[in-house]
């Protein structure tokens, strides 16, 4: 089976690209059809703008499609310079991935060196019986002012995240320590996942 996710970013097809694949579901992107389409991601929250991009993919190709968006929130910085659902869209600009490293650097430098962080994600797959929904949060990182050399393409604030159990940077994590039980995060992808086949078998 087929399924168009809704993402430019190869960083987030990889990450479900290989696990979908064995249990049969090939994630393919508007580059495998030969597309282009530009959505303009209006709504108030991830959520709403996983589901205008997955309603716009399914719209446009009658493929079942996946969207996906995350939004940022930082603890220690004041309302107004919360990046919410704008994590690369700065001032009016489209940051590159050293462009967001240098933004958010800069950030952490501003208020004391080390900032606690919050993502928020939001996923809707659409199909021809509309859209179904699954959310969930990652909280268990702190940002700092001086970036890994290392870069994660499509997630460049992987290079200034730090994981506390391991002191060390989320882009230099061995995949050993990525699956460690310390940590949430590979339980969340797995559900993530899980939603993904049951949104599509039901």
């Amino acid at each position: 089976m087929k399924v168009l996710f809704a993402t430019t970013n190869p960083a987030k097809v990889g990450k479900y690209k290989e696990a979908l694949k064995e249990k049969n579901i090939e994630l393919i992107t508007l580059k495998d059809l030969d597309l282009n389409l530009h959505v303009e991601e209006t709504g108030k929250n991830c959520m709403e703008n996983a589901l205008i991009k997955a309603k716009t993919y399914y719209e446009t190709t009658g493929i079942t499609s996946i969207g996906m968006d995350n939004s940022l929130f930082i603890e220690e910085l004041p309302e107004e310079k919360q990046p919410g659902t704008h994590v690369r869209r700065v001032g009016g600009k489209e940051l590159s991935d050293d462009e967001m490293i240098e933004y958010y650097t800069n950030l952490v430098k501003e208020y004391g060196g080390k900032l606690t962080a919050k993502w928020v994600y939001g996923m809707v797959v659409y199909g021809k019986d509309g859209a179904k929904e699954h959310t969930w949060s990652k909280s268990h990182f702190y940002f700092v002012d001086i970036a890994s050399s290392k870069r994660n393409p499509g997630y460049p604030l992987d290079s200034i995240a730090i994981i506390p159990e391991f002191n060390k940077y989320l882009v230099e994590l061995t995949d050993e320590e990525k699956h460690s039980n310390k940590r949430e995060d590979g339980s969340k992808d797995n559900k993530v996942i899980d939603f993904i086949i049951n949104a599509l078998e039901n």
